[in-house]
């Protein structure tokens, strides 16, 4: 009599915590044998679910701690009078020059004009990047012809395109908004096209095999899989459209272009004020930690967890 076929593909295998769990409801025995073995899976499934739920406090105090250490050290090497103190003030001096421009109006208004033109001209860049790039990636003749264009415009920096926007656009909002796209959009296309090259073959194959058309598999298939890559590629456009900001601000300072953080920045340096200066440097760098740790990190988490690689990760 012929033996069974053997199966192609192996049932998954469950949980260690839940085979015994199972194990022990199925036998008929009800000795304490099986009842040890039934508390010990329900304690295993009680610890995991705890463990998902516990908050990683080193995530937080870590950070924190490294920022009060900086600060002593920055507040040491000024009362070491190495400098004077015009020239180096001390954390006290720069927190006290912050409630001033506050006090003022000045912070407000300079964090919020560079905000708003930093988020308007990084979501135009996304949406100009991502068709380009979907294109680039699935034409390979296009992306021959442009891609060395493409990372060349990367490795450009955006402050060399400042003296033509003026040109162009004059001292408006236009100048900044040109740089800032000049500045995002090739990290966003390269990192789309890098994530579309790290989808496995298989994929496209079964999109074609359903039936899906260019646009579906460009939409559903490609994109999708490509999320890992695409995100790498925003994050970096918005610290390239950030640090572009920053560049046409400081240069482009007149006209009817608001009054940012660049400006204030610049204005500080005409006034050789370092309080000033210092205040705007570090507005500059928490408004770009405040991006990350608010828009890109829970992105990043919710995809790998997603996709079960968050316990892997070492972020």
């Amino acid at each position: 009599m012929p033996s069974n076929p053997t199966p192609l593909v192996d049932a998954p295998s469950e949980p260690t915590e839940t085979r015994h769990i199972t194990a022990a409801l199925t036998r008929s025995s009800t000795g304490s044998e099986d009842l040890r073995e039934l508390e010990s899976g329900l304690d295993s499934l009680q610890s995991d679910a705890a463990r998902k739920h516990r908050i990683d406090w080193s995530r937080i105090l870590l950070p924190v701690a490294a920022l009060v250490v900086l600060v002593l050290a920055w507040q040491f090497y000024v009362s070491l009078g190495i400098k004077r103190r015009d020239l180096v003030p001390g954390p006290l001096d720069v927190l006290e020059q912050v409630g001033v421009l506050w006090g003022e109006g000045k912070l407000q208004e300079a964090v919020w004009t560079s905000l708003q033109r930093g988020l308007v001209g990084f979501l135009i860049s996304v949406a100009v990047a991502t068709p380009v790039g979907l294109l680039l990636a699935q034409v390979a003749p296009l992306r021959r012809a442009f891609g060395p264009l493409i990372s060349g415009l990367q490795v450009l920096p955006s402050v060399a395109w400042v003296p033509a926007a003026i040109i162009w656009f004059g001292l408006t909002d236009g100048t900044v908004y040109f740089v800032v796209l000049m500045g995002a959009i090739p990290s966003i296309i390269n990192g789309l096209i890098s994530g579309v090259d790290q989808i496995p073959p298989q994929y496209r194959r079964v999109g074609t095999v359903l039936g899906a058309s260019k646009l579906e598999m460009a939409l559903q298939i490609v994109l999708p899989a490509a999320l890992p890559g695409y995100l790498s590629g925003l994050k970096q456009g918005w610290a390239f459209s950030w640090r572009s900001l920053m560049a046409a601000e400081i240069i482009a300072v007149g006209g009817t272009i608001g009054f940012g953080l660049g400006s204030l920045l610049d204005q500080g340096r005409a006034l050789s004020d370092m309080t000033v200066v210092m205040a705007a440097i570090l507005l500059i760098l928490a408004v770009g930690i405040l991006i990350e740790l608010l828009v890109f990190a829970p992105i990043e988490k919710r995809l790998l967890r997603s996709r079960g690689l968050l316990a892997g990760s070492t972020r």
